[in-house]
């Protein structure tokens, strides 16, 4: 019987914790300058929905960057070089390579609907390089990995790309990486915890 008033204050203990890591809660209505109210205005119109959650409540800390975040992230969604597959992976390679547990929750699973395989997103999560990529993606995933790890890629890895993305492409893949590593980086500062 006393280890049930234990356990629960144990885990009364992990939940303050947890909320307590989190630096950058959301802003509430009330506490919001007008700059922070207009983005989140702003965003609803463009969005058609409502910001909440990271990474939006952390940017909100600087209003300007909502709405230019907001775009890239749908050019992303509708106008990508990149296959959604190809984009989905770009992601993921970058949450992993951050170890960020909102955009990987988050995109894992459009990573499976843009028919990315488990075998490939389960490698990625364990850090791995997957075993059987098509060429495309064998292509991508080691070209960003190498931009991540190395801060630039070779010329042969340059090369493999441009002859199977193009220029925009490249510049897809790379802009990627960077989107995702900004989007990560706030997120880990601010401790945002991952959705329920």
């Amino acid at each position: 019987m006393k280890i049930l008033p234990a356990l629960l204050a144990l885990s009364l203990a992990c939940t303050a914790q947890a909320m307590a890591q989190d630096r950058m809660p959301p802003i509430p209505a009330d506490k919001m300058t007008d700059a922070q109210k207009k983005a989140v205005a702003d965003y609803k119109s463009i969005r058609n929905t409502d910001l909440v959650g990271p990474p939006w409540s952390v940017l909100l800390r600087v209003p300007d960057l909502v709405v230019p975040s907001l775009q890239l992230r749908l050019h992303n969604l509708q106008n990508s070089a990149l296959s959604p597959k190809l984009t989905e992976l770009a992601i993921l390679i970058a949450a992993r390579h951050w170890t960020n547990s909102y955009e990987w929750n988050a995109h894992h699973t459009l990573a499976v609907k843009a028919g990315l395989s488990t075998d490939i997103i389960n490698a990625v999560s364990d850090g791995r390089r997957p075993d059987r990529m098509a060429d495309d993606e064998a292509i991508l995933h080691d070209f960003c990995m190498e931009l991540l790890n190395n801060g630039s890629v070779s010329d042969a890895t340059y090369e493999r790309a441009l002859g199977k993305f193009g220029e925009a492409g490249v510049v897809e893949a790379a802009g990627l990486q960077g989107y995702y590593s900004y989007l990560a980086m706030v997120m880990n500062v601010a401790r945002s915890p991952s959705p329920a």
